[in-house]
C-alpha cells in the first residue's frame, strides 16, 4: 500500500467522490455548494452549482448523477482546518436531486418523505435494481438536533420509503457484494450497524433493543467518528474515520482488520477506481483536498459504475 498521492487542493469540505469512467472524479464540495468534476491531471472544473449542502453522490441507471443536499451548514474555519458548524440561517431545506453530468441541470426528485420533511440527507447507494438507499443525518442547532434515518427511493420519483428511524446521526450507507445487507455507519457513536434486505427498500429488524433495528457489526474505542464507507469486493466494509484521521476496514463479522491513516483529522469518504477498482479516492475534507492511493484489495463495483 502506497502513501496517498494528492490529486487535488483548494477544494471546500470535498465529500462524495464517484469514480467516473474517463478517469476523472467527481466530488461535492458542501461549502461551495455545487458539484465538481477532478480530472487526472488534477484540473478541477464544475458540474453544477445548486446551493444548499451537497453531500452524498452517485451514478444512477440512467448515467445521471444523485445527489443527497443537507441543505447547508454553518462553517468554521480557524485557519487550518475547515469545519461543519450548526444548521445555518440560510438552511435551504433536505433534498435529493438528479444532475445531468454533461448540462449541469439540476432537478429536485424528493423533499419529503410521507409528509415528513428531508433534513440533512447525507449519503446514497444504488442497488442492482436501479433504486438506492440513502441517509439523512439531520441537522443540528444549538440546544436540539434532529432524528437521522435510512430511506429507500426510485430514481423515478415514483415512491420513497422509510426504511429505518430513528438512528442517531446516520452517515455513511453501503451494501454487501450480494446485495443483501445494508450497512449503515453511524457518525457520533462510532458504529457500524447491519439491516438484511428482504425485498427493495424493505429490512429485517433485529428486536429491542436495537432502537431501529439494526444489528450491531462493530464500534469503535475511545474518541472516534464514523463518515461515509465504501465495500471491497471480498465483503469488507471501509469506513472514513473522524478525528483519528484514518479508514477503518471492517470485516463482516465485525473485526477491525485494520486502520489506514489519512493526513487529515476530517478524512470522510472513500470509493474505487482505476480498471481493477484498485485506486482508492478519498477525500481530506479539513484540508481541501482529494488524495488517492493503491489498495491492497479491490473495491466492490457499484450497481452502475462511474
Amino acid at each position: 500500500m502506497t502513501e496517498p498521492k494528492i490529486l487535488a487542493t483548494g477544494l471546500r469540505f470535498p465529500e462524495g467522490p464517484v469514480a467516473m469512467a474517463d478517469g476523472s472524479v467527481a466530488i461535492v464540495e458542501i461549502e461551495r455548494g455545487r458539484v465538481s468534476r477532478i480530472a487526472p491531471d488534477g484540473t478541477v472544473s464544475v458540474i453544477a452549482t445548486q446551493g444548499g449542502g451537497p453531500n452524498g453522490l452517485a451514478v444512477g441507471p440512467d448515467g445521471a448523477l444523485y445527489c443527497c443536499n443537507n441543505g447547508g451548514f454553518a462553517w468554521i474555519d480557524d485557519g487550518r482546518l475547515l469545519r461543519v458548524g450548526l444548521q445555518p440561517e440560510d438552511y435551504s431545506g433536505g433534498r435529493i436531486e438528479r444532475i445531468d453530468p454533461a448540462s449541469g441541470a439540476v432537478s429536485l426528485l424528493y423533499d419529503s418523505c410521507d409528509g415528513k420533511k428531508l433534513r440533512g440527507p447525507n449519503d446514497i447507494v444504488f442497488d442492482a435494481r436501479g433504486g438506492f438507499y440513502f441517509t439523512d443525518l439531520g441537522k443540528t442547532r444549538a440546544r436540539d438536533r434532529d432524528h437521522g434515518g435510512v430511506y429507500y427511493a426510485r430514481p423515478d420519483g415514483s415512491l420513497i420509503r422509510e426504511v429505518a428511524y430513528p438512528v442517531l446521526t446516520p452517515n455513511g450507507v453501503g451494501l454487501s457484494p450480494d446485495g443483501k445487507i445494508l450497512y449503515v455507519a453511524e457518525t457520533e457513536t462510532g458504529r457500524l450497524w447491519a439491516f438484511p434486505i428482504e425485498e427493495p427498500g424493505k429490512v429485517r429488524k433485529e428486536p429491542w433493543p436495537s432502537v431501529h433495528g439494526g444489528r450491531l457489526v462493530a464500534g469503535l474505542p475511545g474518541f472516534q467518528r464514523f463518515d461515509s464507507l465504501a465495500v471491497e469486493a471480498s465483503g469488507n466494509i471501509c469506513v472514513a474515520t473522524l478525528v483519528t484521521g484514518a479508514i477503518t476496514v471492517i470485516a463482516p463479522e465485525g473485526q477491525v482488520l485494520r486502520q489506514v491513516k489519512m493526513p487529515d483529522p476530517m478524512t470522510t469518504n472513500i470509493c474505487f477506481g482505476g480498471p481493477d477498482l484498485r485506486t482508492a479516492y478519498i477525500t481530506l475534507s479539513g484540508t481541501g483536498r482529494l488524495a488517492a492511493m493503491s489498495w491492497p484489495e479491490p473495491g466492490l463495483r457499484l450497481a452502475f459504475g462511474g
